[in-house]
């Protein structure tokens, strides 16, 4: 273990967020009704979306996606599409060679903004930068990590402080005799960092080596010390309903509540030192594992001790360097109750993936103000949205080799 780095609000570090002055952005422009998604000049159009299910009763809002794709057919980029699914509002293609990523609306400075990373390797060392655009698709605001490290795809989150909390990777050397490693190895951590938006000074940085043991990881270790082993696989930073982080680590089947004013972990749900017994409510059911979430995802507050995962219960074959892994058959969503005092986590709900299937990375839920549920099931190619009661209520597809990191549902107003 290293020495603790945790940077305090205080102590504000180098500048490294460039904000700019609103310009025109080649390329951002609204499409027509049922048209194929309009891409930056001299690439190729984005994906188009394929309507399974649509029916009466889901709550609306714009369709949010930023889709990837591994083929030479399609660009990769931003979208906004009608409720339904069919009519492109706005899209906007990354340059080649660039992926996109956790597109969303925001709010900055009393404002709604269209939020995303872009770069490449999501998923490894990824290097890369996230944008902010205003409401009249025009980009306002390029957001860095700071102090040396490069912003990474899985988070870009606004505070109501107009601070930005991000992810970012690193490699560095560990000695793992101690749990049957190499004393050389090669090893990837989780940066979390918060970076004030307008002056880009990190106030506040957080390191997994700090703070959790290399023990904890659910990961196999690599064949060769020079293979980088990406241990912790930080993919989530939300705000909880105190105030503090909660971040989650897919590696280690944990979500972590973590005070912004002391980086100490204050509790840390599931995994190989979860503060929390785990139970399943009457009708719910835990994994192989007898966990509740495994290779999870996305941790989102609900308020009165409530939480959503997702819950991809699987790692596949690029994760594990071996055969696929799955604690379950399929992917979900689970619902889990924390009762502080008995230091109980119960999972009370979950949703299936529609067709049984399983995501091997990735994926986000989102909770709408009606109760419903939206969910992009990450490295599959599919989204969709649920009722209270778990009725699908609408299902769509990309063509195969495309996926979305994340998908939402917001109510949009952009101007030309």
């Amino acid at each position: 273990m290293r020495k603790h780095t945790w940077t305090a609000r205080a102590l504000a570090l180098a500048t490294t967020a460039t904000f700019l002055a609103a310009l025109p952005v080649a390329g951002a422009a609204a499409t027509t009704a049922g048209a194929t998604p309009a891409a930056t000049p001299g690439t190729l159009p984005l994906p188009p979306v394929t309507v399974l299910t649509d029916k009466a009763g889901s709550t609306g809002g714009d369709l949010f996606l930023s889709p990837t794709s591994a083929t030479s057919t399609y660009a990769s980029g931003v979208e906004i599409l009608s409720p339904d699914g069919r009519r492109t509002v706005w899209s906007h293609a990354v340059p080649a060679g660039l992926q996109a990523a956790d597109f969303r609306k925001q709010t900055y400075q009393g404002k709604p903004v269209l939020t995303w990373w872009q770069g490449t390797n999501l998923g490894g060392l990824a290097s890369g930068v996230d944008v902010i655009y205003n409401d009249h698709y025009q980009k306002i605001g390029e957001v860095k990590a700071g102090n040396g490290y490069s912003a990474d795809g899985h988070e870009f989150l606004i505070t109501p402080q107009n601070t930005a909390l991000i992810i970012s990777y690193t490699e560095a050397t560990a000695n793992l005799t101690s749990i049957g490693g190499r004393a050389d190895q090669k090893v990837i951590d989780g940066i979390v960092q918060e970076v004030d938006i307008r002056t880009g000074k990190v106030l506040f940085e957080w390191n997994s080596a700090d703070h959790v043991p290399y023990a904890q990881s659910e990961q196999p270790l690599p064949s060769s010390s020079s293979t980088p082993w990406d241990w912790f696989h930080l993919n989530a930073v939300k705000l909880d309903t105190n105030g503090d982080l909660l971040l989650d680590a897919r590696n280690t089947w944990t979500t972590y509540q973590v005070p912004r004013h002391t980086g100490r972990i204050s509790w840390q749900l599931g995994g190989k030192a979860s503060s929390f017994e785990l139970a399943a409510a009457p009708g719910q059911k835990l994994n192989s594992a007898g966990t509740i979430f495994s290779w999870q995802h996305d941790p989102q507050p609900l308020g009165n001790g409530l939480y959503t995962f997702f819950d991809n219960e699987s790692a596949g074959v690029a994760n594990t360097g071996a055969g696929a892994v799955s604690e379950l058959p399929y992917s979900r969503v689970v619902t889990v109750r924390l009762d502080q005092r008995t230091h109980r986590a119960t999972l009370v709900k979950s949703v299936d993936q529609p067709a049984g299937l399983s995501a091997s990375s990735q994926g986000n839920a989102q909770t709408l103000r009606s109760g419903d549920l939206v969910v992009g099931w990450g490295s599959l190619p599919y989204v969709s949205e649920f009722g209270r009661s778990g009725e699908l209520l609408f299902n769509a597809a990309f063509p195969t080799g495309v996926n979305t990191y994340r998908a939402y549902r917001f109510d949009w107003h952009g101007r030309k």
